[in-house]
C-alpha cells in the first residue's frame, strides 16, 4: 500500500483525534452561534434574544420579549430564507465532496470534478445570453440544474466500459468535459451584450443575494434526499478505501455504490449551483478538515461534513454581505480566498508524499 493511500485513509493527528460525540456537539454549537449571528447582523442589528423570540413566536412560544414588527419582517422575509438557503447549499456541497473523495479515494476530489458545476454554468449562461425564459424566473435554476445532472450522466456514460465505470476514466472524461463546457461558456460570454455580461459575471461568482422561500423550496428536496441517502453508503465507502477489488471480495456492490454516490453528489451539487451559482472549495476543504479531525470513518464523516459545510457557507455569506456594507461581495470570492491557500497546501502535501512513496 502506497504512502499516499495511507495518508488519505489515516487522519493527521494533532494532539489526538477528537471523539465523534464531542466533535458533533462542537459542530452543533458552532452551527447555532453562526446562524444566530447571521440572522442578527446586518444593516439593522438585532439582538440574539430578539432573534430567538422572533423564531419562537411562529411556533406559538412567547418569551415575554417585545418584538418590533420591522425586525420580525427582516428576519422572516430577508435574512432567514438566505440563511436557510446557505445551510442547504453548503451542506449539499460538502456532502457531495465527502462522497466523491471517498469514491475516488483522493482528498483533492471535489463536486466540480465530474462536470456538475461546469454543466450547470453552461446551462445558466445559455439562459442569460439566449434570453429564453419559458418558466419565467425559474428558467435559470431549472436549466442550470438539468445541465449539471446531464453533465454527470454524460461523463459517467463515457467512462463506462463493458458496463463498468473506471474511476480513472471518469476523472479524465470529467476533465475533458469541463474544458469543453468552459469553452462553450466562453463563446456564449463573448456573444453577450453588456447587461447580459454583467449578469453572467455575477452569477458565475456565486451568491445568495436573491434568496427567497421559493429558492429554499427548490433546493430542499434534493439536499434532503442527499442527507437521507448518503449515510447509507458509509460502510461501503469505508471498504472502498481498501480498493475496488478488495471491496468487491468483501461483498460491496461496486457499481451500485459508485452510481449511488455520484447521483447523490450530482443532485445535491446541481441544486445548489442552480440557485446560488458555482461556489467553490466548500466541497474540497470541509470534508478534508473533518477527516483530519474525526478520522476516515464515513459513517461519522458524512453527517459531520454536512454540518461543517453549512457552517462554512453561512459564515462566508455573513462576511460577504457585511464586509463592504452597503455593497455586497459575491460569496464565491470569500470561499475562494479561504479555500485557495488550503488547496495549495493539499497539492504541496500530496506532491511531497508522492516523492516519498
Amino acid at each position: 500500500m502506497s504512502r499516499v493511500f495511507r495518508t488519505f485513509a489515516t487522519p493527521m493527528r494533532v494532539g489526538g483525534r477528537m471523539r465523534p460525540r464531542r466533535a458533533f456537539l462542537l459542530l452543533i454549537g458552532m452551527f447555532g452561534v453562526v446562524v444566530l449571528a447571521a440572522l442578527g447582523i446586518g444593516s439593522v442589528l438585532i439582538a440574539p434574544q430578539v432573534v430567538v423570540a422572533i423564531l419562537l413566536q411562529r411556533v406559538g412560544l412567547e418569551l415575554g420579549i417585545a418584538v418590533p414588527p420591522q425586525e420580525a419582517n427582516i428576519i422572516w422575509n430577508i435574512r432567514l430564507p438566505r440563511v436557510v438557503l446557505a445551510i442547504l447549499v453548503g451542506s449539499g456541497l460538502a456532502l457531495a465532496g465527502a462522497l466523491l473523495q471517498g469514491i475516488f479515494r483522493n482528498p483533492l476530489a471535489a463536486p466540480d470534478l465530474i462536470g456538475v458545476s461546469s454543466g450547470a454554468a453552461l446551462g445558466a449562461v445559455a439562459v442569460i445570453v439566449l434570453g429564453f425564459a419559458p418558466l419565467g424566473l425559474f428558467t435559470l435554476p431549472v436549466v442550470a440544474f438539468l445541465g449539471g445532472v446531464a453533465a454527470t450522466v454524460i461523463v459517467y456514460r463515457l467512462a463506462q466500459r463493458e458496463g463498468r465505470a473506471s474511476i480513472t476514466a471518469m476523472l479524465l472524461v470529467g476533465i475533458a468535459f469541463n474544458v469543453l463546457a468552459g469553452a462553450a461558456t466562453g463563446v456564449l460570454t463573448y456573444l453577450a451584450d453588456d447587461p447580459q455580461l454583467r449578469s453572467v459575471v455575477f452569477w458565475t461568482m456565486g451568491g445568495l443575494g436573491g434568496a427567497l422561500w421559493t429558492s429554499v423550496a427548490g433546493v430542499l428536496p434534493f439536499v434532503l434526499l442527499a442527507w437521507l441517502t448518503a449515510p447509507l453508503l458509509g460502510r461501503a465507502l469505508n471498504l472502498f478505501t481498501l480498493g475496488e477489488t478488495e471491496a468487491h471480495h468483501l461483498g460491496v456492490p461496486i457499481e451500485r455504490v459508485k452510481q449511488g454516490a455520484i447521483v447523490v453528489a450530482a443532485l445535491a451539487t446541481g441544486a445548489g449551483v442552480a440557485f446560488a451559482g458555482p461556489i467553490g472549495f466548500i466541497g474540497l476543504v470541509v470534508p478534508h478538515l473533518i477527516r483530519l479531525t474525526l478520522g476516515p470513518d464515513h459513517r461519522t464523516l458524512l453527517p459531520a461534513a454536512a454540518i461543517g459545510g453549512a457552517i462554512m457557507l453561512v459564515l462566508a455569506d455573513l462576511i460577504a454581505r457585511t464586509i463592504a456594507t452597503p455593497a455586497e461581495v459575491p460569496v464565491g470570492l470569500i470561499t475562494a480566498f479561504a479555500g485557495g491557500p488550503f488547496f495549495l497546501y493539499l497539492i504541496l502535501r500530496t506532491r511531497q508524499l508522492y516523492s516519498l512513496s
